[in-house]
C-alpha cells in the first residue's frame, strides 16, 4: 500500500480527532461532566475511544499504518507524560487538584515517561534488550494509567468517593482540563495498544 492510499485513513483519523475534541469542549463547557451522578460521566470521555481505536487498528488500512510505524516512535511519544504529570504537579501545588493526583501522591505515571527513550531506543534501535521489555513496558504503563484513572475517579465528589481530602479532582470535568482524560488518556492507551500489536507482528514467524 502506497502513501497515497494511506491519506484517507489519516484523514479520517483527522475528522474523527477534531469532532471529538469539538465535542468534549461543548459538552465540558455546557456541565454534561460534571454531574457526578454513577456511573460517572467522565467514563464516556475516557473510554469512547477505545473501540474505536481498537477496530481501526485491526482495519485494512489500520494494520498498513502500524506496519509503517517504526516500532520505537509509539513508545518515544510516551515521553509526552512528563510534561503531563509535571502540569499535574503544579496543580496539586496550586492548590487545584488533590495531592494522590500527583507524583508527590499517588500518581506513578511519571514512570512511563521516563522509560520511554531508553525502552524505545534499546529495544528497537541499539536491539540490545529483548522485545518482551518493550512488552512489558507497555503492560506497566497501562497499569499506571489505570491506576491514574482509578484516583481520579475516587476523588471525585461522587457517592463512591474514598479519597475525600480537598480540593476533589473535579476540575478534570472542565474546561480545558476535560482534554486530559478525554484526549491524553486515550492517546497513551492507544499508543501502548500500537506498540503492542506492533511486538506480536514482529514475534510472529514468517510462514
Amino acid at each position: 500500500m502506497s502513501n497515497q492510499s494511506l491519506q484517507p485513513f489519516i484523514r479520517r483519523s483527522t475528522v474523527f480527532l477534531l469532532l471529538w475534541l469539538t465535542l468534549l469542549g461543548i459538552l465540558s463547557l455546557r456541565g454534561f461532566f460534571s454531574n457526578f451522578s454513577l456511573p460517572p460521566r467522565l467514563s464516556l470521555a475516557l473510554l469512547t475511544p477505545l473501540p474505536i481505536v481498537l477496530l481501526t487498528l485491526r482495519s485494512k488500512a489500520g494494520s498498513e499504518f502500524l506496519h509503517r510505524i517504526r516500532p520505537q516512535w509509539p513508545i518515544y511519544l510516551q515521553s509526552f507524560r512528563i510534561l503531563v504529570e509535571i502540569g499535574l504537579w503544579l496543580l496539586v501545588r496550586n492548590g487545584s487538584l488533590p495531592i494522590q493526583m500527583s507524583f508527590e501522591g499517588r500518581n506513578f505515571d511519571i514512570l512511563a515517561g521516563l522509560l520511554a527513550f531508553p525502552v524505545g531506543y534499546y529495544c528497537f534501535v541499539k536491539k540490545s534488550w529483548p522485545p518482551i521489555v518493550a512488552t512489558l513496558y507497555n503492560i506497566g504503563g497501562l497499569l499506571l494509567l489505570i491506576n491514574i484513572v482509578t484516583i481520579s475517579t475516587l476523588s471525585l465528589p461522587t457517592p463512591a468517593r474514598v479519597f475525600h481530602n480537598q480540593p476533589d479532582s473535579s476540575l478534570v470535568t472542565r474546561f480545558p482540563l476535560i482534554y486530559l482524560p478525554g484526549l491524553l488518556v486515550p492517546l497513551a492507551y492507544t499508543l501502548h495498544i500500537i506498540s503492542l500489536r506492533q511486538i506480536a507482528k514482529l514475534s510472529t514467524p514468517l510462514k
